[in-house]
Formats: structure tokens, C-alpha cells, sequence
């Protein structure tokens, strides 16, 4: 993140004398001169470091040394196997940008960098970060790269993605017809073919990516053919925050969020719709600003302000980095594709957040906030903490600092599962890591799991197994550096339970050692097991089954009015053989449940589309919420039972409103009665559920009116991206780490 340059030119200023070197334990620094330009030295250190810089700690001795008649970078060193951060990716600077239109040698040079911005994650290969160990070691810097990357005034003094129009990596465009290369001449093809609703596979920073006109019903509408991707949700690219502005509400935190050097992906409410097709009739849209320098220069030629963004791949797939793949595989979805000829060594999706309660609520991490550290209070010194099946990441441990990988996704695919090992390796290696303990979830399935297994067989080291839902808040309790007992409560869709059935709306008395679980939402089949998910009628089916038996007409419900009578009675029929039909707590199927019978999401065609739909129609103006029952489990009967009564007299949004409502006042009823029988106060929020912007609001609303201290997930995704911190931190306890 261009930190040795800073400290060159800090030492300029101060008139210092001495070297900074990099080292794989942190910055070394030596400077002699006068007393108080040290001290003014060492301030600017702190109050003037580059915005993507992170300084943990700075140390002060007195050495004794030559006397020196320069202030210079000197070369980097190993000191055993400690290891220093390594930036995220940086978008481009606003210095660069300024230099894409006046710098004689970078003029419209789509790579143009600087020590403030540009790849860093995606091309390291290996510690200390210099320009040999990345994958620009390729190209030779031209005369003047060289005299900028040498001249310590320059703003790209030792940057080591340093490139121009002579000697960096360039862009190639190809394709049924024809290639093309010249960035002009690229550009002005493909402002032609996003103008006539074409659709352009573009290599960015950590992998391939498909982009369309977002204005365009037909092209958003056959990349979603072309992708088999029915109605998920694609992230859009705006131009400007202007442009944001029109077609989303932005409050001042979103906004620095997609103004930060992050640039991540940010869920904002719509306010004007893009295409039908964009969002799949949801409320939100995920969006984005530019932070390629080639992204800056196609949207100087293109008419429309948005542009669809999405990740290049097939479905379930890992993104794709490599390039023959990208030709074999993405032609048959895009009409053209821009490559380049910078190796991606670690593949990023974009990152997304979501502003809840005025704070950075991370839904998937990776490009700009990996592998930034978390750090911790516990020694984790050689632990690997595998993650669980969905969204994973896994995570290492580095002394007190947890190295998270960057999202991996749901291995149940080959391609997913190949990422997820070569990530572990390429973390092992480039963070001198080798495993000492391995932690995965309890789940006996999970590919996680089972390469847990074949680690610790293959290196013999203790395997410690972890519940999913004390995972979920040991992360929250780890990232707030929290190590007392707490109410933990977890809601998500699934998790295997120590009785071996489906957890997901759980409330525990929890520590980082264990947890009591205290009490539960009601056991309900899932009929057809993993297909119930899939179909949420089948749980709205289901919870009325359990509930009312054969005392209502079913048919009389709307939504089973288009629901086979045949299926209806096999549905039925698996639940009273309990035929595949196994038990589960999770929050997430009766999320699925009401849902589905309020009309919304029947069948789901993404990952928690029925939960997404159910939150997006939501009226806000009313604090009514349904009875339910609180005996030796959470019972919803009385809940069931009123929005039946009220799905003809009053509208949908309303009734997700009061059931939205109803969720937060079991978690307020819950969390009084275990205060009152613990005398515990801090309620840690955390699992997939609490993505549901309205209820974490909601939910924390009235936790604090009520006196409690509320925490929740803010640097590690609540969902299963998360997991990996909480097992590191439980294992660090359970190993007797913690200092």
C-alpha cells in the first residue's frame, strides 16, 4: 500500500537521514537527526499514513549505527517465519484518474497505478510484497517506469505494479469474428456492442465478469437465459454518485461505503427501477461504483448510466481467472470478451455490505477487505479453521490474528472444492502457516468436514468438531473481542444440532468453551428434506400440517389452490410416516414458511429468495406483531393461526411487517426470561437471518430500550462466511490458547 514510499517522503520533509526496509514481521525504520523532527516524524506516521494502511503498533529503540547521508529503501527481509499484512486490492486514486487524461506515457492506460492504489491481493505470490514475487514480475519497467519507481518524490516511488503505455500488461478484445487489440479501438467496440444490448465478459481485478446494459430488458433478460440464472439478484455498476442517486436511496454512510477505496458492492433501496430484470422484482439493489481505471474509460464513451455487473462464471462455479477457461466457457454466455495479459493469481469476487442501523454490516468478504487480519485477544497460533459447506471461507491463525480467505462459495460443486484446497495451500505458503489444530463444523457431510478429517489423519494433529450455531456466535463474540458467558441467539436455515437434527432459531447461554441451549423454535418436518428448501410451499404445508392437522381447508388457502392434490396427499404422507422428512428449528424455514403462503416465493430459485422476498415487501409504519408461545419451545401456532385470519382482510405488507415483528419480540421475550434466570446482559446477534436488515434494526431496537448490550457482525459476514472466525476462537479456548 505504497507505506515505504510514504515513510521515504516523510523523511524528506523532516530533513531525516537513515532506511525503511520491509520485513516479514512488520516496517523497520531507522532514522537519525534531530530530536524533535523524530518526534514530528513519528506523528506524521500515524496521522498522515496512506488511507489503506493499518498500523497495529510502532515500537521505538535506540540502535546504534553508521552514520547515514540519505534516507533510502534498502532490500526487504525474512525474519523467521513471521509475516506482515498484505494489502487488499486498492481501487484507483483520484491522482491516477487525473493522470489517465494529462500523463504523456499513461494517457487512457487501463493498468494505471500508483503506491495509493491498484492490485495487490490478486497478483502477490509470495512475502515480502515486492515487484519479483507478484505476477508483473513479467514485464520490465520502460526507462521512465524505472526513474519514477526509483525517484523518491514520485508518488509511484516503489510501486510495484508499476506500469505505461510502453511496458505494462494490455487489454485484447475478441469475438465470433473478429480481435481487436488498441484500448481505443476496444472501447469504441464495446460502447457499440453494450448499446445494442450485447453482452461483454470483462477480466477485472480478481476474475472474469459479465456486463450488459442494466436499461436493457432484453439484454439483462438473455444474459439471464444465457446463465441459467432465474431471477437472483445481479449487482449494478453505476457511473457516479449522481447516478446511484436517481435510481437508489443513499444515505450518508452508504454513500462513503461506495466512495470508499474498497468499493464494494452496497444493498441500497430502490428508488427507480433499471430493468425488470435486474433485481427479479425486489426492492434493494446491490450497487457499485467504478474502481478500475478501465471502467473509468468505458463509461466516458457509453450512454447508460448503469451497467450490469456480474461475476463470470457458470452456475455454482467458482469465478473464473484463467483465460483459455474464460474463452471456453464465457463465449457461450457473452457476444464478446476483453481480456488481459496480468496473471490473476488469487481470484476475489466483489465484496457486498449492507448499512444496518447506521454500521458496515459485511454480507460477502473479499476484493478490498482481504486478507486484512482480524485481530484477536487469544493466541491462535497455528490453528485452521475450515468453515462450513455454504458461502464458505476458512480461516488461520497467525499469533493473535485471525487471516480470513477471501468467499470461497458452496462447495458442493468440483470447481468450488479445488478453489477451497487451493486457497488453503496458497495461505499456507504465503503465510508461512502450517496447521497445528484443525477445527470444522459438526456437520459429519460437509466437504469441510471431511477434509478436516483427511488433514488431521495426514499430519496427525487434534481435530476439534464445532456445533454450527456456537460457531455463528463465537464469530460475533471474536470480532468484539468478548470472552464471558452470553445470550447467544443464532437464526439461520440450517445447522447440524448435537441431537443430529436441523438447528437455525436457537437461543444459548454461550461462551467461547460451550454453550446450554435454553430454548428453541419448534421442531417442524421438512418434507422431502433438502427439496423443502427449494420449495417453501412444502414448509408453509408443513407448519399448518403440525399445527391444525385436518381441522382447516387447505384448499381454501391461496396457495395451495395451485398446488397438486395428489402432491398435497404425498406431502402429508411423508410427514406422518415420517418418510425424509427430517426435523428442523431453523428460522429460516419459517421464514420460507410465510412466505410461500403469503403468495410470495412458492418455489425459491436462489438462496433464501422466499426470507428476501418476505423482507422486501415490508410496510415499516406499524409495531403490531402476532401471538406465539414460549413453552419448552418457541410454538407458532398462534401465529399461524392469526395471519390466516388476516391474509384476506389486510395486505401483505402489512402482515410481513407484524410477523417481521413478531421474530423480534420472541428474541426480546427470550432474552428477558434467560437475563432473569442468569442475571447475563450482552445478547450476541448472529446467522444468516440477521442479513434481514428490518429485523436486526428492529430486533436491536428493543433489546436496547430494554437495557440490554447488544452485539452484532460487522467485519466477518453474520451469515456462514463467518463460521471460520467463530470455530478459530473457540478452538483457541478449548486449546488452552487464550492469554
Amino acid at each position: 500500500m505504497g507505506f515505504r514510499p510514504f515513510i521515504c517522503r516523510l523523511a524528506e520533509k523532516h530533513g531525516l537521514f537513515g532506511e525503511v526496509d520491509n520485513r516479514t514481521d512488520g516496517v523497520s525504520v531507522i532514522v537519525q537527526g534531530d530530536i524533535n523532527s523524530v518526534d514530528r516524524f513519528s506523528n506524521d506516521i500515524l496521522h498522515c499514513a496512506p488511507p489503506a494502511s493499518h498500523i497495529k503498533s510502532i515500537e521505538i529503540n535506540t540502535v546504534q549505527f553508521s552514520t547515514y547521508d540519505s534516507f533510502k529503501i534498502t532490500e526487504s527481509k525474512t525474519v523467521d517465519d513471521h509475516i506482515t499484512e498484505i494489502s487488499p486490492d486498492i481501487a484507483v486514486c483520484n491522482d491516477c484518474l487525473n493522470d489517465l487524461e494529462k500523463d504523456t506515457e499513461r494517457i487512457d492506460y487501463p493498468f494505471i497505478n500508483c503506491t495509493n492504489c491498484g492490485p495487490r491481493f490478486t497478483i502477490i505470490e509470495g512475502l515480502p510484497y515486492d515487484r519479483p514475487k507478484t505476477t508483473m514480475k513479467i514485464f520490465r519497467m520502460c526507462d521512465n517506469c524505472n526513474s519514477e519507481y526509483n525517484n523518491i518524490l514520485n508518488r509511484r516511488f516503489h510501486a510495484q505494479p508499476i506500469a505505461c503505455n510502453s511496458c505494462g500488461p494490455v487489454y485484447s478484445y475478441k469475438d465470433s469474428i473478429k480481435s481487436i487489440n488498441g484500448i481505443t479501438q476496444i472501447l469504441d467496440e464495446l460502447s457499440e456492442q453494450i448499446a445494442s444490448g450485447k453482452t461483454v465478459a470483462i477480466k477485472g481485478l480478481g476474475g472474469y465478469f459479465l456486463m450488459c446494459d442494466a436499461l436493457n430488458n432484453n439484454a439483462v433478460g438473455e444474459l439471464r437465459r444465457r446463465k441459467h440464472r432465474d431471477s437472483k439478484p445481479f449487482a449494478v455498476m453505476f457511473r457516479d454518485i449522481p447516478a446511484v442517486r436517481k435510481y437508489c436511496f443513499v444515505n450518508e454512510e452508504e454513500e462513503n461505503e461506495l466512495k470508499s477505496w474498497r468499493r464494494p458492492i452496497v444493498i441500497l433501496k430502490q428508488k427507480k427501477k433499471l430493468s425488470d430484470a435486474v433485481n427479479g422484482g425486489l426492492n434493494t439493489i446491490g450497487a457499485m461504483l467504478l474502481y478500475m481505471p478501465v471502467h473509468y474509460l468505458l463509461f466516458r464513451i457509453i450512454h447508460t448510466p448503469a451497467l450490469v455487473m456480474t461475476s463470470g462464471n457458470l452456475s455454482d462455479e467458482p469465478i473464473i481467472i484463467d483465460d483459455l477457461i474464460a474463452e471456453k466457457q464465457l463465449m457461450s454466455i457473452a457476444d464478446s470478451l476483453l481480456s488481459h495479459n496480468r496473471q490473476i493469481l488469487n481470484r476475489t469476487d466483489d465484496s457486498v455490505i449492507r448499512i444496518i442501523d447506521q454500521k458496515t454490516s459485511l454480507i460477502r468478504r473479499s476484493r478490498g477487505f482481504v486478507p486484512q487480519p482480524v485481530e484477536l485477544r487469544c493466541n491462535v497460533e497455528g490453528i485452521l479453521a475450515l468453515g462450513a459447506e455454504q458461502k464458505n471461507s476458512f480461516c488461520i491463525g497467525k499469533g493473535s490474528q485471525a487471516v480470513m480467505s477471501q468467499y470461497i462459495g458452496d462447495l458442493k460443486t468440483p470447481g468450488t472444492y479445488k478453489f477451497f484446497i487451493e486457497t488453503i495451500e496458497r495461505f499456507s505458503d504465503l503465510f508461512k502457516f502450517k496447521p497445528e489444530f484443525v477445527t470444522c463444523d459438526l456437520h459429519p457431510d460437509y466437504l469441510s468436514t471431511h477434509y478436516a478429517e483427511h488433514i488431521g489423519n495426514e499430519l496427525n494433529i487434534p481435530l476439534l468438531r464445532i456445533q454450527h450455531h456456537h460457531a455463528h456466535i463465537a464469530s460475533c463474540m471474536a470480532e468484539n473481542r468478548i470472552d464471558e458467558e452470553v445470550i447467544g441467539i443464532s437464526l439461520d436455515g440450517t445447522g447440524f444440532g448435537s441431537d443430529e437434527n436441523i438447528w437455525g432459531g436457537e437461543f444459548m447461554i454461550a461462551d467461547l468453551k460451550g454453550f446450554r441451549r435454553f430454548t428453541h423454535f419448534d421442531y417442524v418436518p421438512m418434507p422431502g428434506g433438502e427439496k423443502a428448501i427449494s420449495e417453501p410451499w412444502r414448509m408453509a404445508f408443513s407448519y399448518l400440517f403440525k399445527y391444525f392437522g385436518d381441522s382447516i381447508d387447505y384448499k381454501s388457502i391461496p396457495l395451495f389452490e395451485s398446488i397438486d392434490k395428489k402432491k398435497l396427499c404425498l406431502i402429508k404422507e411423508m410427514i406422518i410416516s415420517n418418510i425424509n422428512s427430517p426435523l428442523s428449528s431453523g428460522a429460516g424455514r419459517l421464514f420460507d414458511a410465510v412466505s410461500a403462503l403469503l403468495g410470495l416465493c412458492s418455489e425459491a430459485t436462489f438462496d433464501s429468495e422466499a426470507p428476501m422476498r418476505l423482507e422486501s415487501v415490508i410496510n415499516a409504519e406499524t409495531n403490531d406483531f402476532y401471538p406465539f408461545g414460549t413453552t419448552e419451545t418457541i410454538v407458532f401456532a398462534d401465529t399461524f393461526k392469526a395471519i390466516l385470519k388476516d391474509i384476506p382482510k389486510l395486505g401483505i405488507p402489512v402482515i410481513s411487517a407484524k410477523f417481521h415483528n413478531t421474530i423480534a419480540r420472541v428474541i426480546l421475550k427470550v432474552s428477558k426470561q434467560i437475563r432473569k434466570d442468569t442475571s447475563l446482559n450482552k445478547v450476541i446477534l448472529s446467522g444468516g437471518v440477521f442479513q434481514n436488515k428490518y429485523l436486526l434494526e428492529k430486533s436491536s431496537y428493543l433489546l436496547n430500550q430494554n437495557r440490554f448490550k447488544v452485539f452484532t457482525n460487522h467485519i466477518v459476514p453474520a451469515n456462514d462466511g463467518g463460521i471460520s472466525l467463530g470455530q478459530l476462537a473457540i478452538a483457541s479456548k478449548m486449546r488452552g490458547l487464550c492469554v
